[in-house]
């Protein structure tokens, strides 16, 4: 007589809406079970582990997702379907606000109109080549209607094409929320390939940008003395920090004693939050800093002022601890500091430029000043140095090129004006600077 004990592992009863599990001829183990699918009905999805273990826990995480309300996606249905599954059930939980709402105006603005009809499992690389190629010549204005929400078009509604053409850094972006949204597919068994890894957009050219130059950086920071932010724009400077970077900084990641900043979070406005305060945008963006002694004077003149702030605000005083606040000791929101940069810039009679180029400025600065990469790169939190690299491509070709001016001038020097040896044999020590 057999008992349940003597049963295989593959053959035990368990219970009803649990599936099945069952180990294959190929010696893999497959589970089986149904679960909630688009049109609210049910559907037998199976799932594949090289252990009992294995195959039972993802058939678990399905069942779960599905008794969340959360449709499986079906490789028989739509891009489209898929897409929303994707955005509502795994992007969300992995992106952060801002990014997953990005994600979103991808999908429904290009992604979900040029190919969500297309069944999930049929998609081929061809059919997202031939969409990218049309999308280069479409004008996103007509299509999208955007002059025609206005109310006194003036372009494409009024029969004059403004030719609204997608730039390759955005046709990229488009591709790679293609390839993220397709690769989870591949890791839920739903397709056995990428098809969007084996189309080629091309590198597009990195974004250009109008650093400062030493002396309109020097002008700049003359025009922000008296500013009740003059420390933030002087520390903006002097260590590349993001404008959510020092916004998000308090009182506790200073220590003024040893002149360093622990840069731990960024402020941000997202959409259901309003102002919040997030982790920093890497694990390599979470770094602590030194301060300039210049930067050290102004902290601690900023505190004695934001001080009176207190006191003269009394009850109305908002406690938010951050080192850059408002008069009232609220969050300050990153578009209001947008626009006082932009006032001070036009004060101090210089061109207009984003907040973010006081980065780009800080990290070309150091690099002419022969600054090593590497120390540059822990200063900007960047993870990788190829990023500080590929980034500031151009400042290396120049300096490139002074020191292939330097090495000229040492061989167009004639054989005469050699400089003679000393007694023991040994050349004299070069004067020339070596960056």
């Amino acid at each position: 007589m057999i008992t349940p004990r003597d049963t295989p592992a593959s053959r035990r009863v368990r219970a009803n809406g649990d599936g099945t599990v069952y180990q294959r001829k190929d010696s893999r183990w497959e589970a089986a079970g149904y679960v909630l699918a688009p049109g609210n009905t049910r559907r037998r999805v199976r799932v594949y582990g090289t252990t009992r273990k294995e195959a039972l826990a993802k058939l678990t995480e399905k069942i779960a997702a599905s008794n969340r309300g959360l449709p499986a996606p079906s490789a028989l249905g739509s891009l489209s379907a898929y897409l929303t599954y994707w955005l509502d059930a795994v992007a969300v939980h992995h992106l952060r606000e801002t990014t997953h709402t990005r994600y979103t105006a991808c999908v429904h603005h290009y992604l979900i109109p040029g190919l969500g009809k297309k069944k999930l499992a049929k998609l081929t690389a061809k059919d997202v080549r031939t969409w990218l190629n049309q999308l280069r010549t479409i004008c996103q204005c007509c299509t999208r209607g955007i002059d025609a929400r206005r109310d006194q078009p003036r372009c494409c509604a009024a029969g004059r094409c403004c030719h609204k053409l997608l730039s390759p850094l955005t046709l990229t972006y488009i591709h790679s929320v293609l390839k993220s949204a397709l690769e989870h597919a591949v890791r839920e068994e739903e397709i056995p390939r990428n098809v969007a890894r084996n189309v080629r957009t091309g590198t597009p050219r990195p974004r250009r940008f109008e650093p400062l130059t030493a002396d309109e950086a020097r002008q700049f920071l003359t025009t922000t003395r008296g500013h009740r932010l003059h420390a933030l724009f002087e520390l903006a400077l002097h260590t590349g920090l993001r404008k959510g970077e020092l916004l998000g900084l308090r009182w506790e990641d200073l220590d003024l004693d040893r002149g360093t900043a622990a840069v731990r979070r960024t402020l941000q406005r997202t959409t259901a939050g309003g102002l919040t305060t997030l982790p920093t945008k890497t694990r390599a963006s979470e770094r602590r800093i030194a301060l300039p002694t210049r930067c050290l004077h102004s902290l601690k003149h900023h505190h004695e002022q934001q001080q009176r702030e207190r006191e003269a605000a009394g009850t109305t005083w908002q406690d938010s601890g951050h080192v850059f606040a408002t008069a009232q000791g609220g969050s300050i929101d990153p578009t209001n500091l947008t626009r006082a940069f932009t006032t001070l810039l036009r004060n101090a009679g210089l061109r207009r430029i984003r907040f973010h180029d006081l980065r780009h400025s800080t990290a070309t600065l150091l690099l002419e000043q022969g600054v090593e990469l590497v120390v540059i790169k822990e200063l900007l939190g960047h993870a990788h140095i190829g990023v500080t690299a590929t980034v500031y491509a151009h400042v290396r070709l120049r300096l490139q090129r002074d020191a292939i001016d330097v090495l000229s001038i040492a061989l167009d020097r004639p054989v005469n004006d050699e400089p003679t040896r000393d007694d023991d044999g040994d050349p004299p020590l070069c004067g020339a600077t070596v960056r």
